[in-house]
This record gives structure tokens, sequence and C-alpha cells, in this order.
């Protein structure tokens, strides 16, 4: 295993293959080194990803359905949850979703992303009623419903983030939709504490988290999952993190693809005057985890980083994530997605080209269409030879 002076990291020496990569201590050393190293540094992670997939960018062209805004949990940095009579609380009806998704068939969108609050249920008896006038027992329950009616009913792909689950729920889930995610954020308890980022909320608990990754592992779903930097983690625990994440897909090689998301403060929220990650420190933990993942897939949201996004490929990213023609992102609605015309135009003036994937990377198709026959016919319908997104980007 290579080692690492803090002081020289223009002295790495480079991995050749997956079982020669980065270890968790020269993680630490590196995303503590200073601004002037960091050139070799992301020269060194550019070069990686050269090995890796050369030449291309690719991205998933989205439409946001933001099934429910309620949520029981009480994130300190988050504007997407509503209380029950909060302005902005709503949950969606299927005429809504798939309004939406008929807006996104329209402009070539090849995913609907369903975004949700954690089982709202549990807490508000208002999502209840509001369940029970739709014909379901649980949130879960409405969101396999909907991914089962976009699936049936459309010629977009679901991708539902729901927030914990079962190894049932997941088995489920995995039958009307080709991939699913969950971000780890951190693997830090700590942050569960009073006054920190996830004070008050209990579906943020790591080890709970862990848990639904792995068992999608074991199903062998292809899985999304990563980390969100500058919530108030130490160096040491952002790259136990990544570690953790890694070492989850050694075991089970069915994380397809990892996102490094940077923190943005909001307004009216408990962190709202929390300093934000800066360019350089976005850089540098890309380009760690690209030397501590080489064979990954590797995506940090463009809309973040504006106006200087295109920077974010210096630190070895292969995928920009879901950007949406239609649809705002609605965790962070003051940060616009790109044009896609832009987005290609930055992607190729850096020497890639932009191509268009569906919501499962093509790598990861066999385990996707192993759920379900239902899902195996659309997948077929809706890849290209080289399993990307049949549509041209």
């Amino acid at each position: 295993m290579h080692t690492f002076s803090q002081s020289a990291p223009s002295r790495l020496a480079e991995p050749a293959t997956a079982t020669e990569r980065l270890s968790g201590e020269g993680a630490r050393q590196l995303l503590s080194s200073s601004d002037e190293e960091l050139p070799s540094l992301l020269a060194s992670a550019q070069q990686l990803r050269r090995r890796f997939k050369p030449g291309v960018v690719t991205y998933s062209r989205k439409v946001f359905i933001p099934l429910t805004s309620l949520c029981r949990d009480y994130c300190g940095y988050c504007t997407f949850r509503r209380d029950p009579g909060q302005p902005g609380a709503h949950t969606m009806t299927p005429d809504e979703v798939m309004e939406v998704v008929r807006a996104g068939e329209r402009m070539g969108c090849t995913e609907a992303l369903f975004s949700l609050g954690d089982k709202p249920e549990l807490l508000f008896p208002e999502m209840r009623d509001t369940l029970r006038h739709l014909g379901y027992k649980s949130t879960l329950q409405y969101l396999e419903a909907m991914c089962e009616k976009v699936l049936r009913e459309s010629t977009l792909l679901p991708h539902p983030n729901p927030g914990l689950m079962s190894a049932e729920w997941l088995q489920r889930l995995a039958r009307v939709s080709p991939s699913m995610g969950l971000m780890l954020e951190t693997t830090s308890s700590r942050l569960l504490g009073r006054g920190a980022a996830h004070d008050n909320a209990p579906d943020k608990d790591p080890v709970k988290r862990l848990r639904v990754i792995e068992d999608a592992g074991r199903q062998k779903i292809p899985f999304t999952t990563g980390i969100l930097i500058g919530i108030g983690e130490t160096i040491e625990e952002r790259v136990d993190t990544l570690l953790a994440i890694r070492d989850l897909h050694d075991k089970y090689g069915h994380i397809q693809e990892v996102i490094v998301q940077n923190f943005r403060a909001k307004p009216a929220t408990p962190m709202a005057h929390w300093p934000e990650p800066d360019r350089a420190d976005m850089l540098r933990t890309l380009a760690v985890a690209r030397l501590l993942m080489p064979e990954m897939n590797l995506q940090a949201p463009p809309n973040l980083s504006d106006p200087h996004y295109a920077d974010l490929l210096d630190g070895g990213i292969n995928d920009w994530g879901g950007v949406s023609p239609l649809t705002p992102d609605f965790i962070n609605p003051e940060r616009p997605w790109p044009h896609l015309e832009d987005l290609r135009k930055r992607t190729e003036a850096k020497g890639f080209q932009l191509k268009q994937r569906l919501p499962v990377y093509p790598e990861f198709m066999a385990q996707a269409t192993a759920h379900s026959d239902q899902l195996a016919q659309r997948l077929d319908v809706a890849r290209d030879s080289e399993g990307y997104a049949r549509r041209a980007a």
C-alpha cells in the first residue's frame, strides 16, 4: 500500500490497479495538503479517470418529482422538508406526477427522480389521512405504485430516493426501478448531537443508513450514494465516510456512483451562517475520492458550483448526475441547473464528450434487469448498444 507525505503530494506514486489504491492515512494527509500542492493532486486524479473512462463524461436527463415535502427529520441545512400546514407543504397526486412525467418525455428525459421526506406518516396524522385518501398504507407503498405507474405508462425510468427502508422494501422497489439511492452523507454519529447538522434527524443515523446500503448490496441493486461535505465533519470523518462506501462496494459490487456534494448555506435554516466549502476544498475532496476509488463512477452536482462548475472535472469526476431541462432542483431551488447546451459546451471545452446515460449506468445494467422482466424489457428499449440512453445527448 502506498504511503504519502503530507508536504509532498507531488511525489504521489499513482496506483496502477484497484488493488493499489490510496490508503485512509494517505487520504487524510492529502485532504490536509496546501493549495499550492493542489495542482499535482488534481493531475493524479485526472490520470486515474483517464484510465477508468477516457474521454467521456455522462449525465442523466431527468425530471425531479418531489412526491411529498413532509418529513419527520429536521436537518440543520434543509429547506425541502415541511410540516403540514406550512407554505409549500404538499404531497403530489398521481395525476400531478404523470403531468410532470409527460412533459419530461416531450423534452427527451429518461429519468424520473423521486425525492421525498422520510416516513412522514410516522409523525404526522395529516400524512396518514392523505395516504388513506389516495388508497395506500404508507409513503413507501405510494412511492412503489408511482414508480410502477411511470414504468408502465411512460418511457421514463424511475430512480427513487426514499430514505431508510427495510430489505423487503428494497426488493419491492427494485422490481419497478432500475436503480435507487440513499446519500450516506457522513459516518459521523457525532453530528446527531445537540446543535449539530443532524440534531433531531433520527433517519440520518449513519448506522441505519449503512445498513440500507448493505442490504441493497446483498440484493445486487444498482445503488447511488455519496457524501455531503462541509456540515461540521472533520477530515478524519470525511475520509471514514468515503472508505465506508468503498468497503461496501468492494464487498457487494453494487454502488454505481458516488456523489461528492458540497454544502450550501440556505436562509432561514439553523445552518444559514455556516461556512461553505471553498473551491479548493471541493476539488481536493474530489481528487482524494478518485484516488480512493479509481474504478468507481464519481459525480458532483454542477448547479452547486455554478458559475465555475466545469472546474469540477479537474477533480477527476466522470459524471454530472441528473440535470433537468424542465424541473428545478427542489432540494436546492436557489441553484438552477445549467442549460444542457451550456453543459455540453463546458464539458467539451475540457476535452470530453458529453453522453446521456440512463438512471442506471451501462455496467450495472445486468444487475438491474435481474429484478423483473418488466424492467428488463423497458431497459432493452431505452438503451443503445453501449448501454447509454438511446436518445442522443
